[in-house]
């Protein structure tokens, strides 16, 4: 299995985090609960993971904080 840098993006503008699991075609898209959807492949693999409101899903509990972030930014690490 080829391995793919995970990468983690905000976008402060609409307020949208997504995690990216792994490069290829998008296939299929499910909303697997209010605001939180998963992108898949022809073979039902994960590429990735959007959550909308991401500030108001996630909050401070996890210590998200969207102000200290740019557009498009890649956040690794930065949620703890």
């Amino acid at each position: 299995m080829k391995k793919t840098k995970q990468k983690i993006y905000y976008d402060k503008k609409t307020d949208v985090l997504w995690f990216n699991i792994r490069s290829g075609a998008e296939d299929e898209y499910r909303e697997i609960s209010p605001g939180v959807s998963v992108e898949l492949n022809k073979k039902g693999e994960l590429l990735g993971i959007e959550i909308l409101n991401a500030s108001r899903v996630l909050g401070t509990k996890l210590g998200f904080k969207p102000t200290s972030l740019d557009y498009s930014t890649p956040i690794l690490n930065r949620i703890r």
